[in-house]
């Protein structure tokens, strides 16, 4: 009775602790902005691309970036996406192309560099053009979207030897000037996010390269001015794509190889990029998950009846969200109104994690008198327009081919799932009869993707120590919470599901009490906070889920308090870490404990 006292009195401690770190993470607007990892690849293509525009006006900035980048080289020589990260092939060849500059700075990196390439031989066989091409190419294969640009930066810095356009593929940047339905039609391999990088790599690539023989070549030439106009047409009013340092970065060097500098895109693009340099020189791969991490500390803080957040914040918090719900269709994806973004900025876009996100929060923060009813109804409508034909949800775009912006995934469905369940009995009776329609489809997608062994694997979150990156923690976590969460459970037969991704979840539990996004590595508590969130929503409270919390105290004692891990997969499967992940999760899981008797 007396230990199992102390246990309690120990958790209770820990929630206290847990909650007050999150409260002190707001901001003065009482939200959460959180902070993203620094990245080497966004660093190495900003610096590039602002001595290229020009190189007197920001050598103060080049100059920390090149320091940062000199004092986080990983101890192989290599580069990672974030200082935790092992290095990457595309990550070190940016970074290699950023000391192409060094000597024209009167820069003496020559250190660095022979670290760089004596890793790059280890890794590609040789620093050959032709070597190094086939192995870029390899590794994304017929998704150009990252390995082209990859390829045009190495040549605009001179990498690539003499004649380094030879080895850049010609992008088809004047289909940018047709309406978007033809991409579909066209199966087209760089989608309408990244129209940036196809209209500025393209047309670098033709500049540079023009064929007389190739009857294209009079047809580019002539949209030039079109595509041109396109581009800007689309650039958000701050100058960054996506909110983006490496697009927005292959955007403006690309520009400037052109002979396009003085054009306003570029403008904004440099002065996005210089308003995005940290303090000790690096960037991030995004501005920041405004949004989303303050829905995740919503949802976590309203878990059980404790009253963290009075009428007075939860108020403001909605007007924070229902502000920036998407009324219009957006001028970049043309998505439809409806949706929200990861961020409140102007270059972030609606998606469908950050659609049903919010929609949880408002609910949440919302009593029986006061919830927002319009802003839900057109949310779900905007996630329903996105259901694919297999039943699942994607990210941004229904059904465009087999790039990760269209396809479905199981932990985007099953957060989709929540927010159905949450908002559907305060919903119009016709939108009623769609949300349970949509609820069976949900849930046979989730049946068709669950794997053999009883997990789930998720779509942008992944697992360093995996080599096959899967983080199949994240994804069944996600999806077994949620299905504890959807009524009628017993008439669309999710108790098999639900015992066979708890059945996984219970035997990946490493030795220590932790998990990590596979047994036998070292865990994270990202990792064991999202387990042992879903070990409690199924009603488990044993010896587990009592070593898990045992791991959790631990590992955030005085002096490591909540350190973050490379979990996150932005686009073209970069790593990264968000500094209020390993916060959020914790605070939702021991609030969920709270909620058993």
């Amino acid at each position: 009775m007396q230990s199992l006292q102390s246990e309690i009195t120990g958790i209770t401690l820990f929630r206290e602790k847990v909650a007050e770190k999150l409260f002190s993470e707001r901001n003065s607007s009482g939200s959460w902005e959180g902070e993203l990892s620094s990245s080497a690849l966004s660093t190495a293509v900003a610096t590039i691309a602002l001595f290229h525009y020009s190189s007197e006006e920001n050598k103060s900035q080049i100059n920390s970036a090149l320091d940062w980048l000199v004092e986080n080289i990983n101890e192989d020589g290599g580069y990672g996406d974030t200082v935790d990260s092992p290095a990457n092939i595309s990550t070190t060849l940016l970074c290699w192309s950023a000391f192409a500059l060094s000597e024209k700075l009167g820069r003496d990196d020559s250190s660095t560099v022979q670290k760089i390439e004596r890793w790059l031989i280890d890794e590609a066989g040789s620093i050959d053009p032709e070597r190094l091409c086939k192995k870029i190419l390899s590794v994304y294969g017929d998704d150009h979207t990252f390995s082209v640009p990859i390829l045009t930066t190495l040549a605009i810095s001179g990498r690539l030897g003499e004649n380094p356009w030879k080895y850049v593929l010609q992008l088809p940047f004047e289909l940018s000037v047709f309406p978007a339905t033809m991409f579909k039609m066209l199966k087209l391999e760089v989608v309408s996010y990244s129209l940036p990088a196809l209209i500025t790599i393209g047309l670098v690539r033709h500049t540079k390269k023009k064929s007389a023989l190739n009857p294209l070549s009079w047809f580019r030439s002539l949209v030039t001015k079109k595509a041109l106009k396109k581009l800007s047409s689309i650039q958000p009013v701050n100058g960054g794509f996506l909110e983006a340092t490496p697009l927005t970065g292959f955007v403006l060097m690309s520009l400037c190889e052109s002979g396009l500098k003085d054009i306003e895109v570029a403008k904004k693009c440099a002065t996005f990029l210089k308003s995005s340099i940290r303090q000790d020189g690096s960037y991030p791969i995004d501005t920041h998950l405004h949004t989303w991490v303050t829905t995740l500390s919503i949802n976590a803080l309203t878990e059980t009846e404790k009253k963290y957040l009075d009428s007075s914040d939860k108020g403001a918090l909605k007007k924070f969200l229902t502000d920036q719900q998407y009324k219009e269709v957006h001028p970049y994806t043309n998505a439809a109104p409806g949706g929200w973004a990861w961020s409140p900025l102007p270059g972030a876009v609606p998606d469908s994690d950050d659609t049903s996100g919010a929609l949880v929060a408002l609910r949440r923060l919302s009593t029986s008198e006061s919830m927002p009813v319009k802003e839900a109804e057109n949310g779900i409508k905007w996630l329903l327009g996105l259901q694919n034909s297999d039943g699942g949800i994607p990210t941004f775009c229904r059904g465009w081919g087999q790039l990760p912006f269209d396809q479905s995934c199981a932990d985007i469905t099953a957060h989709c799932l929540r927010a159905f369940c949450e908002w559907k009995n305060d919903v119009n009776p016709k939108l009623q009869i769609q949300i349970n329609s949509s609820l069976r489809e949900l849930v046979r997608y989730l049946k068709t993707t669950q794997r053999l062994d009883g997990s789930w694997n998720p779509l942008w979150f992944g697992n360093q120590h995996n080599k096959e990156k899967l983080n199949l923690t994240y994804g069944s976590a996600q999806v077994v919470i949620a299905l504890t969460e959807t009524p009628n459970a017993e008439n669309l037969g999710l108790k098999t599901l639900i015992d066979s991704g708890l059945k996984w979840i219970k035997e990946s539990q490493n030795e220590d009490g932790s998990w990590s996004g596979i047994k036998g590595t070292p865990g994270s508590i990202e990792e064991t906070a999202l387990a042992l969130n879903a070990l409690i929503s199924c009603g488990i409270k044993d010896s587990q889920v009592d070593k898990g919390f045992s791991w959790l105290i631990q590992e955030t004692k005085e002096g490591t308090e909540f350190k973050s891990r490379p979990i996150g997969l932005y686009f073209a499967s970069l790593w990264y870490d968000e500094k209020l992940y390993p916060l959020v999760y914790t605070a939702a899981a021991v609030e969920k404990y709270f909620t058993l008797k």
